[in-house]
């Protein structure tokens, strides 16, 4: 588990940052926050989430903290670090909470002061809501954790960053080189994201609400979405996510072939497949998590 003489500091209180918070205070570790908006930090002092806060880079709290984890925008990430890193003193351990790692986790490695070490995770927890107030609503424990090593990190960073999920609540630990971390949220978070959306713009569905089922309901939920966040991720892994929705449109079209062309054995075909891979899915699900296999490092 976590040292427990150790302070953590948040920067980025929001719907994971807030969530990070509230577990960790909870569970007696000390907790600083930082976040940009002042009713945000106000909310989370409030709750006991963090025992100090500021709604400005505080030199105190970075300087002063032994372990920081960033829950902000990947732009955001790397403009704070740019700006405030050398207030990091040496032996700080770093990780984040983005969605994509390539464009990231380079660039922090060579902007942060020798002696601190930035170890990229990513929590597969968020949800349609955003902001701390929602933090609550999150559920670590049937989530993926996902730790994204470079050759520039130690093993006992790695280890801190293992820990740290396993405090959090996460069952599922896994590790994953940077590109292979990408190419993998391209399929399936992102393409996912990409097809509510679509199913949601693709025609005027204001009054579905009255005779939908779960079908369209489940498919969708996800359609709420946080704009800024979402056009962020989706342009900085585009050739990963264009990849996969052509990927995906070479399905729907075969499957519109076999409609057009009244094949049903073909329909049945894919659907026997789609089932069977779902089984297996769901299978995998409800069996313990396997011990992690570490990826081979990439620099």
């Amino acid at each position: 588990m976590l040292e427990r003489d150790k302070t953590i500091l948040i920067v980025g209180l929001g719907l994971l940052g807030g969530k990070y918070a509230q577990v960790l205070s909870g569970k007696g570790y000390t907790v600083w926050g930082i976040d940009s908006d002042p009713g945000t930090v106000r909310w989370a002092l409030d709750r006991a989430y963090i025992s100090r806060g500021s709604d400005q880079p505080d030199r105190d709290l970075v300087e002063h903290a032994d372990r920081i984890i960033f829950g902000l925008y990947p732009t955001v990430l790397l403009d704070w670090v740019k700006q405030y890193g050398s207030w990091m003193r040496p032996g700080t351990l770093v990780t984040d909470v983005s969605g994509v790692k390539r464009g990231v986790v380079a660039p922090v490695q060579q902007m942060l002061p020798r002696g601190v070490e930035f170890i990229a995770s990513h929590p597969m927890a968020g949800r349609e809501t955003s902001g701390i107030t929602h933090s609550a609503e999150v559920d670590f424990a049937p989530a993926n954790f996902i730790v994204t090593p470079t050759e520039h990190n130690t093993p006992e960073a790695i280890a801190w960053c293992r820990d740290l999920a396993r405090t959090l609540g996460f069952a599922r630990i896994t590790t994953l080189s940077v590109a292979e971390h990408d190419r993998m949220i391209g399929y399936v978070s992102q393409l996912c994201h990409a097809i509510a959306v679509s199913l949601m713009c693709a025609s005027d569905n204001s009054s579905l609400a009255d005779y939908t089922g779960d079908s369209f309901r489940d498919l969708t939920r996800i359609a709420r979405i946080n704009e800024k966040l979402w056009a962020e991720l989706f342009l900085w892994n585009r050739d990963n996510l264009i990849g996969e929705i052509d990927m995906f449109d070479a399905a729907l079209l075969k499957l519109r072939e076999c409609l057009a062309s009244g094949d049903r054995a073909g329909l049945e075909a894919m659907f026997r497949l789609s089932t069977a891979r779902r089984a297996a899915f769901d299978d995998k699900e409800k069996t313990p998590a396997a011990p992690d296999i570490p990826a081979k490092p990439e620099s």
